[in-house]
């Protein structure tokens, strides 16, 4: 295996054709903007207006979510076709594919033990 310079881009980003698209941070304190997600019993605030893409989420204690994205802050990466990108590599899963809002498809992946989500957009409104 290559091992990358200092000054290059992360491999997903700079031969998979991944985007950034948000941190996501788990919190237990209440955010001002919080918006609920029922499927999942948690609240997302923040993304909106960070110019970093700083995402908070806090979850109800019966959530379906892993353990793992509750407790440990995630990089989110927009990937162009979310199953074909779970069909190539080997990650283990942790939350399969789903729709939490309209015209949104994510999955939550583990590498090395860290939560990683994938986003694919089925509907971009430039």
């Amino acid at each position: 295996m290559k091992h990358r310079k200092d000054f290059d881009p992360p491999l997903s980003i700079a031969q998979w054709g991944w985007r950034y698209h948000h941190l996501g941070i788990p919190t237990a304190e209440k955010k001002a903007g919080e918006r609920y997600i029922p499927a999942l019993k948690f609240y997302v605030s923040g993304f909106e207006t960070s110019p970093f893409g700083v995402e908070w989420m806090r979850f109800e204690p019966d959530s379906p979510i892993h353990p793992l994205i509750q407790s440990t802050p995630h990089l989110a990466f927009e990937v162009d076709d979310l199953d074909r990108e779970l069909q190539r590599r080997p990650f283990h899963i942790l939350h399969s594919p789903n729709s939490p809002s309209g015209g949104i498809r994510v999955a939550m992946v583990e590498y090395n033990g860290a939560p990683v989500e994938l986003i694919e957009f089925t509907e971009k409104k430039y």
